[in-house]
This record gives C-alpha cells, sequence and structure tokens, in this order.
C-alpha cells in the first residue's frame, strides 16, 4: 500500500519525509535570485533568497536527532525570513505522518509568530497561516486533489501580500519570504505525494507582480543587519528575551535550550554587540551593512543581449552575476559533517578549517535543483546562454541535455559544454556577460563566447600538495616528498582534465612562470583581460603578483577575484591562479 496517498495509512518514512523536505529547499534555491530582487520588506537589501537558502540547509542533511537538526536551523538561519522560516521549521521537522501535519504545522505557526516582536500580516507569516487554514479543511483524508486545494489557498495568500503591506503595493511585487514558503510547499508536497500534485509555474501565476516597478525607490536603512547567538543562564531566559528586544528593531529570537538565537537591525554595531554580550555569552555573530547592501540592491540591471548563465565552479562570485545579470547554478562544499552552497560560504571558513585538517570535498546540486534552475532561468528569460562547466568536470553538461531534450522545444536554453572549470570558466562568463551587454545582436553574443573558449587560458599555482592527496588526487606520499622539497606544481584546466605544466619552489619561480605564459599568449593582444584569483592570500595576490603582471602589462586589464571555492577545496589554501584572455573581435 502507498503509504503516501492512501487516505487509510498516512503514516510516512523517514527517507520520504526526509525527501520532501530536500525538494523543498532545493525548490527555494533554485529561485533564490528571484526572491533576493523583488526583496522590499522590511528592508530593500536583496537577500531574503540568500538568507532562506542558507537558513533551510539542515533541512538537507542527515542527523542524529531531531534535537540536532533544530540545534541546527537556529545555529545556521540569517536575516529575518531566515530565523522566522527556522522558526517554523523547528517544529515543522517533527512531522512524522499526514494525520499529524495540521497540528505540527500549527504548532510552527504559532512559534514564528511569537518569534517576532513586532509581527506583521502580508509576510511569510500570513503563508504558515493559510496553511493551517487550508489544512483545516483537508486534514481528514489528504490525497493529491486536497494539496492541490491547499496550494490554492497558499497561492492567494502569496497575492495577498501585495494588498496587506503598502511597500509592496507601491513596489509592484509579492512579498519574496511569502513567495519563498510558497515554493518550499509547492515542492515538499509533490515529493510528499510521489509527483501527483505538478508544480506550479512561479512566473506565469505571478508574472505581474516579480519585477519591482522602475520608478520605485528608498532612502533604505542606516545600521547593520545582526545575527547572534546567545548562551543564556536558565534561570534568565524570559528575563533577557525581554532584554533582547531592546536592543534593536525587526527583532526575531529563537529558543532552544539555554540557546537563543536573536535577528535584529541596530543602528550601532558595536553598541549591540556590547549589549547582547551584557546578556548572555556570544557564541556566534555576523553582520551586515544594511546601507551598502540597500546600494547594491538599487542598482539597476542593465539590458542584455542574451542571458548568460554558467556554474558556480567557475570563480564567479554573487557580486558579478548580480552585476552583470548571470544565473549561477550552486555547487556544494562538503566540510567535515556540513554542506554549504558554494555562493553563500565565508571563504576564511573553507580555508581555516583545512588548515585545521578539516576533510573538504565537492559536490554538484542534486538534479533537481539543477532542474528547476534550468526552468526558472528559461520562464524569466526569451534566450539563455548556458556556457556549461566541462563535462570532463561534471555531468551538468549531460544533465542540461537530458533536460533540454524532454522541456525545452523551442530551444530557448543553448548549452555550450565549454570544457573548462575554474578561473577558465569564470573569465569566460564574465567576458561574454560584458559583452552581451555592449551589443544588441543575441547571434553575436553566441559568436563571441565560441571564439573566447577557444582562446581564454588559465594557469593555477598551488602551495601544498597535500591537500590533493586528502582530496585522493595524488599519492600521499608524492605529497609529503613534494612538500618536503618544496615542489609547487602548476596545473592548467583543459576538456578532459586539469594537466600539469610546470613545477616551481617559490613564489619568484611562480611569478617568472606566469610572466612567461603572459608574453607567449599575449604577445599581439591590444586589450587583454587578466584575471588573479586568491585563496586566503589576497594581499601577496594583490601587492605582489598584480603588481608585477600590471607592469609588464601596462595594456591589459588586471582584475581580483577569488578562486571558485570548488577549486580551493581542492588545491587549498596558499593557492592562487591566473586566467587570461586576448581581445576577441566578432
Amino acid at each position: 500500500m502507498n503509504a503516501l496517498s492512501s487516505a487509510i495509512d498516512h503514516t510516512l518514512m523517514e527517507s520520504e519525509i526526509f525527501e520532501a523536505f530536500v525538494a523543498g529547499v532545493d525548490r527555494v534555491a533554485a529561485w533564490a535570485d528571484l526572491l533576493d530582487s523583488i526583496n522590499v520588506f522590511p528592508v530593500a537589501d536583496g537577500d531574503t533568497g540568500r538568507n532562506l537558502v542558507i537558513s533551510l540547509q539542515p533541512l538537507k542533511q542527515s542527523f542524529e536527532s531531531r534535537e540536532k537538526l533544530i540545534e541546527a536551523l537556529l545555529l545556521s538561519a540569517r536575516g529575518n525570513s531566515g530565523n522566522i522560516a527556522a522558526q517554523f521549521f523547528s517544529a515543522f521537522v517533527c512531522v512524522e505522518s499526514l494525520d499529524e501535519l495540521n497540528e505540527i504545522a500549527e504548532r510552527g505557526r504559532d512559534l514564528a509568530w511569537k518569534a517576532v516582536r513586532d509581527p506583521k500580516s502580508g509576510t511569510m507569516l500570513s503563508i504558515f497561516d493559510a496553511l493551517i487554514e487550508a489544512l483545516h479543511h483537508h486534514d481528514q483524508a489528504l490525497n493529491p486533489d486536497d494539496i492541490d486545494h491547499v496550494l490554492n489557498i497558499l497561492e492567494r495568500a502569496v497575492f495577498h501580500t501585495t494588498e496587506q503591506l503598502k511597500e509592496l503595493a507601491t513596489a509592484g511585487v509579492v512579498d519574496a519570504g511569502a513567495l519563498g514558503m510558497f515554493i518550499f510547499f509547492d515542492g515538499f508536497f509533490s515529493i510528499l505525494f510521489n509527483h501527483k500534485v505538478k508544480f506550479r509555474s512561479i512566473v506565469a501565476i505571478f508574472e505581474n507582480l516579480l519585477h519591482v516597478d522602475p520608478s520605485w525607490r528608498t532612502d533604505g536603512d542606516e545600521g547593520y543587519c545582526i545575527d547572534a547567538v546567545l548562551k543564556l543562564d536558565a534561570g534568565s531566559v524570559r528575563d533577557s528575551l525581554s532584554a533582547i528586544s531592546q536592543v534593536g528593531h525587526e527583532v526575531v529570537t529563537m529558543g532552544h535550550g539555554d540557546f537563543v538565537k536573536v535577528h535584529l537591525h541596530a543602528a550601532d554595531e558595536s553598541g549591540a554587540r556590547q549589549q547582547l554580550e551584557g546578556i548572555g555569552n556570544l557564541v556566534n555573530w555576523v553582520s551586515d551593512d544594511l546601507k551598502a547592501q540597500t546600494a547594491e540592491y538599487l542598482t539597476i540591471p542593465k539590458t542584455q543581449a542574451l542571458h548568460i548563465m554558467s556554474d558556480a565552479a567557475g570563480s564567479i562570485t554573487r557580486m558579478d552575476a548580480k552585476q552583470l545579470g548571470i544565473t549561477l547554478l550552486e555547487s556544494y562544499i562538503n566540510l567535515g559533517p556540513q554542506c554549504y552552497p558554494e555562493t553563500h560560504m565565508d571563504p576564511e571558513q573553507l580555508y581555516g578549517e583545512m588548515r585545521k585538517g578539516t576533510a573538504a570535498s565537492t559536490a554538484q546540486a542534486s538534479a533537481f535543483e539543477r532542474h528547476q534552475r534550468y526552468q526558472q532561468a528559461a520562464s524569466l528569460h526569451s534566450h539563455v546562454l548556458y556556457l556549461c562547466v566541462g563535462s570532463g568536470y561534471t555531468g551538468n553538461y549531460q544533465t542540461v541535455m537530458e533536460w533540454k531534450a524532454l522541456n525545452d522545444p523551442d530551444d530557448k536554453l543553448m548549452v555550450v559544454d565549454t570544457g573548462a572549470a575554474s578561473g577558465k570558466l569564470g573569465l569566460l562568463v564574465i567576458a561574454t556577460a560584458r559583452f552581451s551587454l555592449k551589443t544588441q545582436v543575441p547571434d553575436a553574443v553566441v559568436k563571441y563566447a565560441e571564439k573566447a573558449q577557444t582562446l581564454v587560458e588559465e594557469l593555477i599555482f598551488i602551495e601544498k600538495l597535500h591537500y590533493l592527496a586528502r582530496g585522493g588526487r595524488i599519492s600521499k606520499t608524492g605529497a609529503f616528498f613534494g612538500d618536503m622539497l618544496h615542489v609547487k606544481p602548476v596545473v592548467s584546466p583543459a576538456p578532459d582534465g586539469v594537466k600539469k605544466v610546470g613545477v616551481v619552489r617559490n613564489k619568484e619561480q611562480q611569478i617568472h612562470f606566469a610572466l612567461e605564459k603572459l608574453k607567449e599568449a599575449l604577445k599581439d593582444a591590444p586589450c587583454p583581460l587578466i584575471m588573479l584569483q586568491y585563496t586566503d592570500n589576497r594581499r601577496l595576490v594583490e601587492d605582489e603578483f598584480k603588481v608585477a603582471i600590471e607592469k609588464a602589462f601596462p595594456q591589459a586589464e588586471v582584475f581580483l577575484q577569488p578562486l571558485s571555492l570548488t577549486t580551493g577545496a581542492h588545491c587549498g589554501p596558499g593557492a592562487w591562479a591566473m586566467a587570461y584572455l586576448p581581445e576577441v573581435s566578432v
């Protein structure tokens, strides 16, 4: 008997509920950029999608108990939306059968409302209310038809947010957090009912409410968006929560045992930190500058001839993607027992842990998340050029071609197997996206990318061989003797994998090797691009390598980028890289 669709047996297998949670998070991740783009409330800082992706990651990971999962949600929660969602899910993760879905959801809804000092309708809180209302009407014998009705109610609740908050009405959008939760439940219920509930077309449903009115403006907020974790004395939790509520505004709190997660906005970062330290033992602290985030959000996207899509495994940051209008497919970093989305991970955390000996590896997004990402890009843009990481490195090319065969009859998503990875892919994508902003001819963009693909090159300088050995890419014995002899290999990405192109012993030999390669490749180039990438050594790369290269090639545009964390997890701290591209004419 099918436990998911039967009106008799509503018990859920642990694997089934886990798969449903994973699908919900993956669907949110695929639409995170859109959520960021319409995030105008409570502050127009463009990070609702990012915060939900970070906050909900624990739902995709295995924990020894629900207690540990709830603790992970508390520690991961970021931003206003992420902290409210984490509070709801701290209860919702306890669901074990369809019969208790309503009761558990109601418990999570109540926790979410209570966590906010000044709760408002028209946010994701209204979606939780709508979920309870819907389940009250359809909780006797849940089946796919009932879930369609539930999603209809959630859909209407998202539409209604525009009427409930004047900020949304003025900007002409629905609430980003509310839409994020609708997207989650759309994915969650579809998997829970064996795909008998079809995914809804986000763009078709909300098409007139997914773009901020070009005339809309806001003065923005001064101050800081703060996420902190405090350990409190057991007997003073209530008084402590009252004191926390006075530290700032937009306050959200989430308690778990002796710990409390705090989200708030404060005008004075150091003052807020000092106040919180006076309330309890500060365990974790993250702060974002609201003025800077608002200024970035208000940057009006430029018109492209052709939308560019690529993989986060190239050295492309979220900032690059926003400024150049690039859609990035996420990849993941496994660090010890935890898994992090690459574009949302702090590089200092990765390299610091690697230096301590923590195992690091990489993984691709699930096929489901990638499919959702393709669908998102194809539905938001008339035509998309996907410059895909080389098929010799991942299965992304095969995955997208399989998706196209079933879902893209009009060839809206054009795919190029670049044969590239790391900064070689990143520079190709950045250069092509820049060109797409200059021309109005889509075919010219395709020709540019095809020609640039044949010209772009990269050198990766590895500092310590034992990081490669940890990942199984060379023998541990070889790494030991190589490090002992101070051997520093130079490698280059090629279509069939990474190739060793040289060996050096110190930074002087590294820069000499780099300059000789550049002289050979760029001797006739009037205005080449050179992208220098750093790991935990930005100052060295910027102050020494960049200066030397700019002196030798004054005609070149030389710019800095963080090395892709996919590459960094393999090559380790101390590595740096140089991608270069002669001027491309089409």
